[in-house]
């Protein structure tokens, strides 16, 4: 049996092994990245491949002719056509939640950082602003107090629920959206934990962001097309938001002219919340899981039936 993995330099760059899942394959073909022109080509006559990000479509899959099984490096699924898959009887598999505690951890950096400024002060010290300084102490920009504030929960499953448990222990209060919207939108800070589907693209508009509390914050780490950034973009030079912190984007890499590059209350990390090498290597043990289960004629995590 034949495979091919077509772009899983950020699972693995070299810090962990693909020595389960090559055992398990006669042919093992690993590369780091695969242009979109050549997504076809490299899958060829391959019976099982592994993908993060390629656009898998109905019309590759009909120039596969031996595909059996796709194994999704990932949670989310939107770039394959998991119908057409079912179509053509190939077995679509996915890596369910696994990063919870990571997104988790990095929706709280983002909000510290929005919160104390660390980043700023960190690069106002090591520049001699404090060495040079009158007083023993200063702040460039504001520090808010967590404990007291609000947080507004937008997708309450694994990770918002950790979400919501990390802010409880700062002391802060917690508003789901699902349970009142109107408390969620209104608080100090809003949190995206949502998938991303056709119906709530955009959802944080000019519109949404006009009912958001002034001087709030607003944190995704879900799904960068939730957000309107031409609206977010105005909402923070404006100074309605007090500021954002994002770990995703509507295009990645970033476009040119996004316009929330170069905000300077707009925190930015490369969609690399869940990154840890342990949640990094449990995903290959779940591909692992799934690929193993499929061998044997089982359906862990399938996604095509």
């Amino acid at each position: 049996m034949k495979a091919v993995l077509l772009d899983v330099h950020t699972i693995n760059p070299g810090d962990l092994s693909w020595d389960g899942l090559a055992a398990m394959c006669d042919d093992f073909t690993v590369y780091d990245r695969t242009p979109d022109d050549m997504i076809a080509e490299r899958i060829g006559d391959c019976d099982m491949l592994f993908t993060s990000k390629k656009q898998i479509t109905r019309s590759i899959m009909e120039q596969a002719p031996n595909l059996k099984y796709i194994g999704l490096t990932a949670t989310g699924y939107n770039n394959v056509d998991v119908k057409a898959a079912a179509d053509l009887g190939i077995a679509v598999t996915n890596v369910p939640a696994y990063a919870t505690d990571a997104v988790a951890q990095h929706t709280l950096a983002l909000m510290l950082e929005l919160a104390n400024n660390v980043g700023l002060h960190n690069v106002s010290a090591h520049s001699g602003e404090w060495e040079n300084s009158e007083y023993f102490c200063y702040w460039k920009k504001p520090i808010t107090l967590l404990a007291g504030r609000s947080i507004g929960i937008i997708g309450y499953g694994q990770i918002g629920r950790k979400v919501a448990q990390i802010a409880e222990a700062f002391g802060m209060d917690v508003n789901v959206y699902s349970q009142d919207r109107d408390a969620a939108v209104k608080s100090d800070f809003v949190s995206l934990h949502c998938p991303l589907t056709d119906g709530n693209r955009h959802m944080v508009n000019a519109e949404f962001l006009a009912e958001m509390k002034p001087g709030s914050f607003l944190i995704n780490t879900a799904r960068g097309a939730l957000v309107d950034e031409d609206a977010l973009a105005e909402a923070l030079k404006s100074e309605h938001l007090a500021g954002a912190g994002l770990d995703v984007l509507e295009n990645e890499p970033p476009l040119p002219d996004c316009p929330l590059i170069g905000l300077e209350n707009c925190v930015i990390t490369p969609h690399n919340a869940w990154a840890p090498k342990e949640m990094r290597a449990m995903v290959i043990d779940v591909l692992e899981q799934n690929l193993r289960s499929w061998f044997e004629g089982g359906t862990l995590n399938r996604l095509d039936l």
